[in-house]
């Protein structure tokens, strides 16, 4: 008996269940397939952009050196917000060093933000997508054991087919979960470093443009 039979014979709790792992698994898999071409493509940006911007003879050369290999947008917001002109506005309050900290901290949130993109929804996966198997397999016990209670004459391969159907959400459960888990700490391992990165580039140059 395939997926397919255990879904025609299932009610609406068991089809239910079905398509949310059916979904949850999907959204998993895009989601990991996507944020590990962004962030190879971003940790090779990272990297080429800020060497680029130091080799620069200039602030201006060296946003557009940045621009260039900038593919995913990380550094670029950076540079563009230490240029922000702040006059007359409470942005702009206070010295050169806190209206840099405070123009590159609100750009660098926003990068951070688009890096982080998707790991809430690995980490939602992660930990329910067990429980919602559970779920389906304690619901298809109970009416397994419904239907063999009717029956009168209970053998045990009358029990072992229904019960070993509805263990399959079970399995079915971890099998969404366990990817969505590895995936969540594998990539947030590559944000990690990647965040390291900017914030010290951004450091960098609010040490730079203090001095100028």
């Amino acid at each position: 008996m395939n997926a397919f039979d255990l879904l025609r014979q299932g009610d609406a709790v068991s089809v239910g269940v079905s398509l949310v792992l059916l979904v949850m698994s999907v959204g998993s898999w895009v989601v990991i397939l996507w944020k590990a071409w962004l962030l190879l493509r971003a940790h090779r940006d990272v990297a080429r952009s800020t060497a680029a911007f130091w080799q620069a003879p200039s602030l201006v050369a060296g946003l557009q050196s940045v621009r260039t290999f900038d593919r995913e947008v990380l550094v670029a917001p950076l540079v563009e917000a230490s240029q922000v002109e702040t006059a007359g506005t409470l942005a702009g309050a206070g010295d050169k060093s806190q209206q840099l900290t405070r123009l590159l901290r609100d750009a660098l949130h926003t990068v951070l933000l688009k890096l982080q993109a998707g790991q809430v929804l690995l980490a939602t996966v992660g930990s329910t997508a067990p429980f919602v198997g559970l779920l389906g397999t304690v619901w298809g016990i109970y009416h397994a054991l419904i239907g063999i209670s009717g029956a009168g004459q209970i053998s045990i391969d009358k029990i072992a087919g229904p019960v070993g159907e509805s263990l399959i959400m079970t399995a079915a459960g971890l099998t969404v979960a366990i990817p969505a888990v590895l995936g969540y700490n594998v990539l947030g391992r590559y944000i990690g470093r990647i965040e390291a990165d900017l914030e010290g580039f951004a450091r960098d140059l609010r040490e730079l443009l203090i001095t100028q």
